[in-house]
């Protein structure tokens, strides 16, 4: 490629070449081997404008950053002055702004994007192929090429390289580039996270632009990126839930496009992704092999034009499907990523890199995988950074344009491949019977599963009428697999993983998912899915109270808010032991809920609207109940540390549970039990120091507030000052808040922060340092199987825990623990029967023989080492403080909107908040 851009210089002279951008290129890259020929000669085009003459300077100017808004503007300045270019919206944000597609490719290509769209779309899959010749639709079709980029806000660089890689793409006369033109289609996500984009650029011209020094401890970030997600809308991959990620999705299930390359910025000075593995199971090995053809590829065309720092293999794993580009890698086409160097804005910076190591070597070490490393010390600029991407963007596009039929020809192999092993291979199929604790929640598995093209078919008639069945001869059934299996992650693994390393979907969603080796259904039986599924809940009985049999099912929370919100005058009264009532078959479960006063109308709308199942009856039920009053729900924020909140509010938005935001302020002001009843405290990162205290008061003030200046703050909450934390005074006031019979519901690493800050003493930290527990889906065992918590759960079952703090208590308050980690009884718990001494004449105790059942394994999906010490410890606590509590989880219920399974127990604590 060297050879080839060398050789265009050349050619260029029959093109106005834009000197003065030259010159500033050289002026704004920080040292001669940080600026390869390949970024130089722009030319300067008459009639199409270059980022220059539109914003008045070049791109990775030092001190200007672009808004949406303003990069979306100047791609249909190109659109309007060239052919060659065309922009569309995909979707809009959460905020309401616009994602938008800019497609680069020649001018009769632009003329036939639906045609091209079609060729890819048959060879993605092969069964649309039929007697057609493969080889002809090839040749017919050309490779697309996804660039994605500013998904994480504070990696400012990729949204403003795109710019003029676009206007170097739709301007340069020279072979390379008309190649590239002429061969592929590029398409172009300038903006993935477009409100976390404008938030970012504000928060660098109010506050970062005049930091002097990169590492002197302020915030680089905005509080907020997206209205829920921060670094985590990068792991959403699978789950579907942001704007973003559904617009990115049905981009590639329109397009096809044969790499999908995301942009980042985090390791000096540029990695180009492989992974050290494990690599995931079920991704194709053509996939993994691509990865490294595309890396050494870049590599090399890099190290010919003399660029230090390049690297791969030494970040990242491999792993992890949910990850925005593994919609590609999901999908049979190639899903990779850079990390450039970046300074979260376009200041210039000396950057220390003499600490950083990956994969155990220095960051500066030359390695087979690093030939040509950077000195301990650089300095670094936005330019810089600017210059590293584009070249190898540019590397990638000309491989793509070089081998095209070779990619596509790969691209339809991995289908054929996919629908081998479905035919071949074991399982055949994955069922989901129809006979469900939680129905609706079997529907909404259905419906995600369709959300990534997946296949799936109902069975209308036959003895399992009613089941839903993935049959995997089907091009994505890698995908399926994935989803729908448990995961091994290798214990003996060199390195430590990226991320989560289980999503089983059965286990996520609490639904019952059979893997199966024969296929027991006639083809006349089964129906493909052309829409998506709704569970209508079912009626049963006759009479004025209504009963709802509690299965801990994901929706009977969202249901009591919009009962309580239609007639107030309902009473809603819940069993606190099981119950045989007459005219019904099924012992009702403690938890079940009764309902008086609800008319018929408002009780239908209850099984249609959450698909939850009612008995309707005239039975006097006189076993121990409770009235249900619904609390008043807060959800507390700090303000450094909002990712988590982030998706509590989504979860609780998509549930439709009412709550209030609340922040430093709320605590600070007192008062808290006039406004409510319960305050969730989803988990947030560091010390008890980092909750009482947060952001730094030598900062302050520090507004977060929507002005003409700075318009994207300001939401999703806004301050005068973001410093300085609740103080000891807030913590007090949330202190007495509980004593006055509040609840606090704190989740994961926020039970050990007020813990540690004083206001649940009975708790504390325990654990072992040989315990290494990534996300995992594991067993657990109720111990207080009176406890409201509870309600509605089995004796065993599983829950999703990623790495987290252990609590315990006192021997004489294990009460309190309510659920603990795996099924063997802990030492603690094991009543002594040996001889006391002092007391020989005690009567020995008869020991009487249960039927012991078998313990269960620990690990259901994913890996976790030295688990033997962490069976035993307490899941979730029950603490009493006051006339309140304090319900600790130590785990996250909440965790990214994906462990919906588990969110029900902080649901229980909920309804239950004046009963525990």
């Amino acid at each position: 490629m060297l050879g080839l851009f060398l050789l265009a210089s050349t050619s260029l002279h029959a093109q106005q070449i834009d000197e003065v951008s030259n010159q500033k290129i050289r002026e704004y890259t920080t040292d001669k081997r940080f600026l390869p020929s390949s970024v130089l000669n722009l030319p300067d085009d008459p009639k199409i404008p270059s980022p220059r003459k539109h914003f008045g300077d070049i791109i990775g100017a030092p001190g200007v950053e672009h808004h949406s808004a303003e990069i979306y503007a100047y791609f249909k300045a190109l659109e309007k002055t060239s052919p060659q270019i065309k922009v569309q919206q995909i979707g809009t944000s959460e905020e309401g702004r616009p994602f938008e597609l800019v497609v680069i490719a020649n001018e009769e290509t632009i003329g036939k994007l639906d045609y091209y769209k079609k060729q890819l779309a048959l060879l993605a899959d092969p069964r649309q192929v039929g007697t057609q010749d493969v080889e002809q639709i090839i040749a017919g079709a050309k490779p697309i090429y996804y660039l994605n980029g500013g998904l994480h806000s504070p990696e400012m660089g990729p949204p403003e390289m795109l710019m003029e890689l676009a206007y170097r793409l739709i301007t340069d006369k020279s072979k390379p580039v008309t190649d590239i033109l002429n061969n592929i289609i590029v398409i172009i996500n300038p903006v993935a996270e477009p409100d976390g984009r404008d938030k970012q650029v504000d928060w660098y011209y109010r506050y970062t632009k005049s930091r002097k020094e990169y590492s002197d401890g302020f915030m680089r970030s905005s509080p907020y990126w997206g209205k829920y997600a921060m670094h985590d809308n990068n792991r959403d991959g699978f789950q579907i839930s942001q704007e973003l990620t559904k617009a990115a999705t049905r981009t590639y299930l329109d397009w096809h496009p044969t790499v999908m390359h995301d942009l980042h910025e985090s390791v000096p000075l540029l990695y180009i992704s492989t992974g050290t593995g494990p690599y995931n199971e079920a991704t194709d090995p053509m996939i993994i092999s691509e990865w490294e053809t595309f890396a050494h590829n870049d590599m090399t065309a890099l190290a010919g034009q003399g660029l230090p720092g390049i690297f791969t293999w030494a970040y990242y794993d491999g792993w992890y499907p949910g990850y925005l580009f593994w919609i590609a890698n999901n999908h049979n086409s190639i899903g990779r990523f850079y990390e450039t160097f970046g300074n979260a804005g376009a200041n210039t910076y000396l950057r220390d890199l003499s600490q950083n190591q990956l994969a155990g070597d220095p960051i500066t070490s030359r390695q087979w995988y690093r030939p040509d490393p950077a000195t301990e010390k650089v300095m670094w600029s936005s330019r810089n950074n600017i210059n590293f991407m584009e070249a190898g963007v540019l590397a990638s596009l000309t491989y793509t344009a070089s081998n095209s039929s070779l990619l596509l020809h790969n691209f339809y192999k991995k289908g054929l491949n996919n629908i081998k092993k479905g035919t071949e291979e074991f399982p055949r199929a994955y069922v989901i019977p129809k006979e469900q604790h939680d129905p609706a929640m079997a529907a909404f598995m259905v419906n995600q599963l369709r959300t990534h093209g997946l296949e799936v078919h109902r069975a209308e008639s036959g003895t399992h009428a009613g089941d839903y069945v993935v049959l995997l001869d089907q091009p994505y059934r890698n995908l399926a697999v994935t989803l729908l299996s448990k995961q091994n992650f290798p214990k003996d693994s060199r390195f430590p993983p990226h991320d989560d390393i289980a999503w089983t979907f059965g286990y996520l969603y609490g639904v019952d998912v059979k893997a199966e080796n024969v296929v027991a259904y006639n083809k006349s039986e089964l129906k493909l899915l052309t829409a998506d599924v709704k569970y209508t809940g079912k009626m049963e009985g006759e009479g004025t109270s209504y009963l709802l049999n509690y299965k801990a099912q994901a929706n009977v929370l969202p249901s009591l808010y919009w009962i309580r919100s239609q007639n107030k005058g309902a009473k809603i009264t819940m069993l606190d032991t099981k119950a045989t009532v007459t005219g019904i078959k099924d012992t009702l479960a403690a938890g079940t809920i009764i309902f008086s006063g609800l008319t018929a109308a408002q009780s239908k709308s209850v099984t249609e609207k959450y698909g939850l199942d009612l008995i309707a009856t005239n039975a006097k039920i006189n076993e121990k109940q409770h009235e249900v009053s619904l609390p008043r729900i807060a959800i507390y924020h700090s303000w450094s540390n909002t990712q988590d909140e982030g998706w509590a509010r989504f979860t609780f938005e998509q549930q439709g549970i009412p709550y209030t935001s609340i922040d430093k302020d709320d605590l600070k002001g007192g008062g808290l039990n006039k406004r409510f009843d319960a305050i969730l405290m989803p988990r947030m990162r560091g010390s008890a120091s980092d909750f009482i205290n947060d952001i730094d008061k030598k900062y302050g003030p520090m507004p977060f507030t929507k002005t003409a200046q700075f318009p994207s703050h300001g939401t999703p909450d806004a301050t005068q000052d973001m410093t300085g934390g609740p103080g000891l005074d807030g913590v007090d006031k949330l202190k007495q808040f509980i004593e006055a019979g509040g609840l606090v519901v704190a989740l994961d690493n926020s039970a050990l922060m007020i813990a540690d800050a004083g206001i649940v003493r009975d708790l504390r930290e325990t654990g072992s340092a040989a315990l290494f527990h990534p996300g995992s889906v594991v067993t657990v065992k109720v111990r207080k199987t009176d406890s409201p918590i509870l309600y509605g759960f089995p004796e065993v079952f599983p829950i999703f825990r990623g790495i987290a703090p252990l609590l315990t208590v006192a021997d004489y308050n294990r009460d309190m623990m309510v659920l603990q980690y795996g099924t063997p009884t802990p030492r603690e718990d094991i009543e002594y029967t040996g001889p006391i001494m002092g007391m020989e004449d005690k009567t020995p105790v008869k020991v009487i023989e249960k039927a012991v059942k078998k313990d269960q394994p620990y690990v259901l999906s994913g890996m976790v080492k030295n688990e033997q010490t962490i069976v035993g410890q307490g899941v979730v606590f029950n603490v009493p403080v006051g006339s309140g509590h304090v319900v600790a989880f130590t785990f996250d219920p909440l965790h990214r909107y994906q462990n919906l399974h588990d969110a029900p127990l902080v649901w229980n604590a909920l309804i239950n908040w004046n009963h525990l």
